[in-house]
């Protein structure tokens, strides 16, 4: 009997999105509440099971948490990478960890949906409406506007090709950019300096590392434009979060649209939830049915596989 885990469910719809019936002699048991950052009580949780899936970086692996789940042999993660997992001790443990692929849009979607709730102040429009009010929003339009783009990546691109179509103006800036890519893509590459201060909307597009950490410090908040929004979808860390606060609570910049955060899920008192200039999601950026098809649907492939001692998208091999 193969006893499988399923981790952080939240919406509990693993189950539905997939033919987990077709794995013979198994027992699956799902996680629907987060295990906490406890690795003692993690690994006391899991301790039974030989395979565990994992839906991005909900959860994580570190050495530590490896290293005394003596039953694990199979970790499956969403995506084709997770730097929550500890690669080379899951190795050494010989535990393999194989990934899934993953959709390209919901996450540049999310994007737009945070940048359309926060300029057009619908859920101020919405809280007023429930109440009994009437026309208490008052947005702006986007036409003419600057977006500013930090990652011209297969993200940023889609990102910005919309906000051409709302009639935006296209700057962008990384660390790595290139003049030949932006030209491509006919958007203007800029400064650092000058993206936070020309633009009217600023979204981020980059993968986090020790190099991203902190990218967006307070010196860079504090020359954006008071009438500027900050758009947060990749990673929490990228954001200095005490800065960003503090920009946010004295309104120094207009507002934020965050997906991510620097501890997930978000503590129950954190400032954050106290402030009506931030738009606020729980890194629901790729949560969207047709995802959780191919995701769960791949780790029944993976697992299936892998008991046949066939792996496959192994990422540790």
């Amino acid at each position: 009997m193969y006893r499988i885990a399923i981790l952080d469910d939240y919406q509990n719809r693993s189950l539905q999105a997939a033919e987990w019936g077709s794995i013979a002699n198994a027992e699956i048991t799902v996680f629907n509440e987060f295990l906490g950052h406890d690795n003692r009580q993690i690994a006391e949780s899991l301790m039974p099971f030989e395979v565990v899936v994992v839906m991005r970086e909900r959860t994580r692996f570190p050495s530590e948490l490896l290293c005394s789940l003596e039953n694990l042999r199979l970790l499956v993660t969403a995506g084709m990478r997770n730097g929550a997992i500890d690669m080379l001790v899951a190795r050494a443990q010989n535990i393999d960890v194989c990934g899934t692929e993953m959709l390209g849009y919901p996450a540049f979607e999310h994007t737009w949906a945070l940048i359309l709730a926060l300029t057009k102040q619908l859920p101020k429009e919405d809280r007023a409406m429930k109440a009994g009010g009437w026309q208490e929003g008052f947005g702006i339009g986007l036409n003419g506007k600057t977006l500013g783009v930090i990652g011209l990546g297969k993200l940023g691109e889609k990102v910005a090709n919309v906000g051409r179509a709302f009639g935006m103006k296209i700057v962008a800036w990384s660390p790595n950019l290139t003049q030949k890519r932006c030209v491509d893509l006919g958007v203007t590459k800029v400064t650092k300096e000058d993206l936070f201060s020309q633009s009217d909307v600023i979204t981020i597009h980059m993968v986090l590392s020790e190099n991203t950490r902190d990218l967006v410090g307070a010196d860079d908040l504090a020359i954006m434009k008071p009438s500027s929004y900050l758009i947060n979808t990749s990673r929490g860390p990228i954001v200095n979060e005490p800065a960003l606060l503090c920009a946010l609570r004295n309104k120094k910049i207009a507002g934020a649209g965050l997906d991510v955060f620097d501890i997930e899920p978000l503590p129950k008192e954190h400032l954050f939830r106290e402030l009506h200039n931030v738009v606020l999601t729980g890194h629901t950026g790729y949560v969207v049915a047709e995802l959780y098809e191919k995701v769960y649907g791949q780790a029944v492939e993976n697992i299936k596989a892998w008991i046949d001692k066939l792996p496959i998208r192994l990422l540790n091999g």
